[in-house]
């Protein structure tokens, strides 16, 4: 059984995204295979400070209520300045597919640090593309992974949420 199965869903605001990373928690879905990733909220809001404590990310500002929330459901978290997206948060197992890219220099022509991760993923480029642009217009994207029951399960629960669109990527 692959572990190279992902769901992506994209979604407008921090607060619908949030209700979706809780529908998946009371459903009792491994938060493990979740990660989120949104820009540094807009540009009034004022991040005063970011520090990760104990696989935890703590921040301050107008989202931190939001950002805060969201690190307390997922392990790992990480801030990237990425040319052409500009800030961004990204919480879950996501942080180390970036890294490891960026490490191993699995850089795709046309991808930024973020669509590497995604891409070492097993997700295609041209969606990759398309979750990339909803970030530069300060969209949230969720990605869950995991086996094929997994996303499956995840699919089913997120069907119910209000995302813009959710796409499966089966290896």
């Amino acid at each position: 059984m692959s572990k190279n199965n992902s769901i992506v869903a994209i979604y407008p605001s921090h607060t619908v995204a949030e209700e979706a990373v809780k529908e998946l928690q009371h459903a009792g879905f491994d938060m493990k295979k979740l990660s989120i990733v949104g820009r540094d909220y807009h540009t009034e809001d004022q991040v005063v400070g970011y520090y990760n404590v104990d696989d935890r990310m703590k921040a301050w500002g107008k989202a931190g209520a939001f950002w805060g929330g969201i690190w307390g459901f997922l392990f790992g978290s990480a801030f990237f300045w990425v040319p052409g997206l500009g800030p961004l948060l990204v919480a879950g197992p996501l942080v180390g597919w970036i890294v490891g890219a960026l490490e191993g220099a699995i850089v795709v022509g046309g991808l930024s640090a973020i669509g590497a991760g995604l891409y070492s993923l097993g997700i295609p480029k041209d969606s990759i593309l398309q979750y990339e642009k909803a970030l530069k217009s300060g969209k949230f994207v969720l990605v869950v992974h995991g086996t094929i029951e997994d996303t499956t399960h995840a699919k089913e629960i997120l069907n119910r949420t209000n995302s813009e669109t959710l796409e499966q990527h089966q290896a």
